[in-house]
């Protein structure tokens, strides 16, 4: 059994919000994952829903902020929340800024020397992760869902794409749709993957993998909010989701809602209505 350490555990809606610790090898540091085992736990191995935050967060901000737990227990999902970027690796400038390095992890592996080492999220969060899940709780095999926020919207949606069949359902909240077209993305994309390496931007795109998805029928939800400044600035350009789906016939419900921002009030607000939707493929 893969060796992690019990970091906290808090008693709520009956089940358990825990936080462990464990050594990654993909990512050669210690990382921390937030787990919540419902009470259905108690009975016999459960699906899992996987969340992937955004820039600057921690494992902590989904755990404490979205009050998924309630949702999680009510259908028996474990839900598994890992940070967003390696930790203390010592690279020279990794905490210089909020949206590259600590913190900023964007789901990908990362091929740039530098970085190339310890950046190995979409590894971590479709690879190792899983493993250690699985090795640890008792979840049923191949009953996934994953779910995520802005820069954890892209991992999420990138992450279903680029492996069909793994995930039975997949969701977001303001999602870096298009992140090879966007300032975000396009700072991302250089630093860990190169200037010049265009094609492999392509590959952590979800615009651009739709273009090749070719797996069993996916049915996307999307929750943005009108007041979310990041979108007036360019970074999440969601029509250009809607518009990729349309022309591969991929279906995406995308729902606009008037004054939400991009805070955790936004998806605390609408977090019951992923796990429903969640629940349709993971009960079925």
């Amino acid at each position: 059994m893969t060796s992690i350490t019990e970091e906290s555990s808090n008693k709520v809606f009956g089940g358990w919000q825990k936080v462990f610790s464990h050594q990654s090898k993909e990512l050669g540091c210690k990382m921390k994952f937030g787990v919540y085992i419902p009470p259905q736990s108690d009975s016999g191995p459960v699906p899992v829903v996987y969340w992937l935050s955004g820039l600057t967060c921690t494992e902590q901000n989904f755990v404490t902020k979205a009050g998924s737990q309630s949702h999680a227990a009510k259908h028996g999902f474990l839900v598994v929340a890992p940070d967003t970027s390696p930790r203390g690796c010592n690279i020279e400038g990794e905490d210089d800024s909020y949206d590259f390095g600590s913190g900023a992890g964007f789901y990908i592996d990362a091929t740039e020397e530098k970085w190339k080492a310890n950046y190995r999220m979409y590894s971590y969060v479709t690879k190792e992760l899983p493993a250690v899940i699985a090795a640890n709780f008792k979840v049923q095999p191949d009953s996934n869902a994953i779910m995520g926020h802005s820069m954890g919207g892209h991992g999420a949606l990138i992450c279903a794409l680029k492996n069909p069949g793994m995930y039975k359902s997949v969701s977001a909240f303001a999602p870096i749709c298009n992140p090879v077209s966007c300032p975000w993305g396009v700072k991302a994309f250089t630093g860990y993957l190169g200037e010049a390496n265009k094609d492999a931007w392509k590959e952590y795109d979800a615009c651009e993998l739709l273009k090749k998805y070719n797996g069993p029928p996916l049915e996307i939800l999307v929750d943005q909010g009108k007041g979310d400044n990041f979108l007036g600035e360019g970074q999440l350009l969601p029509d250009n989701l809607v518009g990729a789906c349309a022309k591969v016939g991929v279906p995406v419900v995308m729902r606009m809602h008037e004054d939400y921002d991009h805070s955790y009030y936004f998806i605390s607000t609408f977090i019951p209505d992923h796990f429903e939707h969640h629940a349709k493929f993971l009960k079925d």
